[in-house]
Order: structure tokens, then sequence, then C-alpha cells
């Protein structure tokens, strides 16, 4: 790879997305670990819940041996259990919140540099998003300060769609995340968003809408694609395909326009290098391999960032 991006970001691999079989927190999450360690195009990953306190430890000293710069993705917890930091119904709020409380727990104990989670869906009724949003930013607030009794690592919200084959999340286009945004950093300057290129197209936005929008918030970046066109691809909605796969949105020239967007509004700078991670998974119905899948956006980024302009 060209090693002037590397003087812009680190480079990383969501670990959780890339062996999906690691999603709950369980199976092989050491040996496919290992195997990101092990490739030196990596300086960061992106790890989720590791359910084994032994699991855990182990896993966090084979980080500091790589030397990657981690941060932790608390969306799996929400998803998979269906929580909602939005939810319009106390005990289940509740239930959310202190979910993400104990992966920011985690989250210390394995290192990381940021902690990330999702909004929850969109109410029912269209009429209470107002409120469903006083919610997302009380639970997010409460969560910030929970970090902060800790340390100084920080909380960030990533957007998603608002789509029924989607995540259909109430957070949401990127004005509205930068609106919550706003009100969580009042009381909390070190909040920001995550945006991820394989939301973009779901959301109906541009490179630059997105990227121009968010450019104060934007805390972490992740690039990827989907599928929106096609009810019948086995990888429709919001599931992080290859890039350039059939019938997908995202390949390498939108992938070069997204990163020249992050440099036109400063994300890729040398003096904080920032994480731009890779969320990629296999299609189980293609019989994709992790590792081509990887390899295929390694191959992507190369020669995207061949395309962008100083």
């Amino acid at each position: 790879m060209d090693q002037s991006l590397y003087r812009y970001a680190d480079i990383g691999l969501i670990h959780f997305m890339a062996y999906p079989q690691c999603i709950r927190g369980e199976g092989p999450i050491l040996e496919t670990l290992k195997e990101i360690a092990d490739d030196p195009f990596f300086t960061a990953v992106e790890i989720t819940w590791i359910k084994d306190p032994v699991v855990r430890k182990e896993a966090r000293a084979l980080l500091r041996q790589a030397g990657l710069k981690v941060a932790y993705g608390a969306q799996p917890p929400l998803l998979t259990q269906k929580l909602s930091l939005c939810s319009l119904d106390a005990a289940g709020r509740r239930a959310a919140v202190d979910q993400i409380k104990a992966c920011i727990d985690e989250a210390y104990e394995i290192g990381a540099a940021g902690l990330a989670v999702l909004s929850g869906p969109v109410p029912d009724d269209p009429a209470r998003y107002a409120e469903a949003t006083d919610r997302l930013v009380d639970s997010l607030a409460e969560l910030c300060a929970h970090s902060a009794a800790q340390g100084a690592m920080p909380v960030v919200l990533e957007t998603f769609d608002q789509v029924p084959y989607g995540k259909n999340a109430l957070s949401g286009p990127t004005k509205d995340a930068v609106a919550i945004s706003e009100r969580v950093r009042a009381r909390h300057p070190s909040f920001g968003l995550m945006l991820d290129l394989s939301h973009l197209p779901l959301l109906g936005e541009t490179a630059s809408d997105m990227l121009g929008t968010a450019r104060d918030h934007v805390a972490h970046v992740h690039i990827g694609n989907c599928v929106m066109r096609d009810p019948g691809h086995p990888a429709y909605g919001d599931e992080h395909p290859r890039f350039g796969i059939e019938g997908g949105e995202v390949g390498v020239p939108e992938l070069a326009v997204f990163l020249q967007e992050l440099r036109r509004i400063g994300y890729l700078d040398p003096a904080r290098r920032r994480i731009v991670s890779f969320e990629v998974k296999p299609v189980a119905a293609f019989g994709e391999a992790s590792s081509v899948v990887v390899a295929n956006a390694k191959r992507a980024l190369q020669q995207a960032w061949a395309m962008v302009r100083g």
C-alpha cells in the first residue's frame, strides 16, 4: 500500500464483521484476532463484547503485543438483544443503558481508545420522534458520564439508515445526528459521530453532503458497501458485503470519492491520525471466505487511495 495513507489515518478492520461467528461475544475470537494481528496492513482493530473474562484477558495481551490501536463496537450487544437507547419504554431503555455501561467497563479493561453505539429504531408512532430523540440524548449523556468517571475514552454515535430493509434507526440522517451531537456535546465535549460509507446510499446522501454536514462532529469512520436495489440479493440491506459485489452500491470509484471528501474536511490529518476501518462481511450464501473478503477490501483501498488528489 502507498505508505502515505498511514500518515493520515490508522487503517482498521472490524473484527466482528469480518468474522461474524464472533458477533455474539463467543466463538473463535482469539484465533481470528490473531489473523488480524499477524497482518501488518492493519494498524487498528475494532472488537466487540467478549463474554469469557479469560478470553478477554488473552485478547488484551494479544492486541498489546501486536501494537494495534483498539476501538470497541457496542452495536452487537444492542442489535443481537434488540435493545434500544431511544426506547420510550423506561425499563427497555434502562436495560440498553446498563448493557452499554458494562461494555464501557470492558472497553477500558481491554484498552480501547473509543466506544461506539447506535440509537435504536425509529418509534412506531411518528408523533413521538422528538420524545425518542430526547431519550436518546439522555442515554448518551449518561453513558458519556460513566466513561468519563473512568478515564478519557470517548463515546460516539454511529449513524444508520432509516429504511425498513435496513436498521431503520432514529439516527438516522446526518443533519439529525449532528443536532443530537450538539446537544450531547454541550455537556460532554468529547462526544462525536461515526459515519459509514456503506450507510451513505441507504440514507440517500452524497459523500460531500454527509461529510460536509458533520465535519465538526466526525470522530470515527467506517468504509464498506451495501445492496439496496435487489430485494432478492443475499446481502440486501445493511449487510456490508465486499467492495464491488454485483448489485452493490460501492466500488473503488465511490470509495475514492469518499476518501477525497475525508481529505477535504480535514478528517485525514497527519497531526491526529484517526481511524478508518473496513466494515466488510463474507456473504454466506456465496460461500465467501473472510480472508478473501478482507483481501478484496485492502486492494480496493489501495486502488482508491491512488485516485485521491493531493
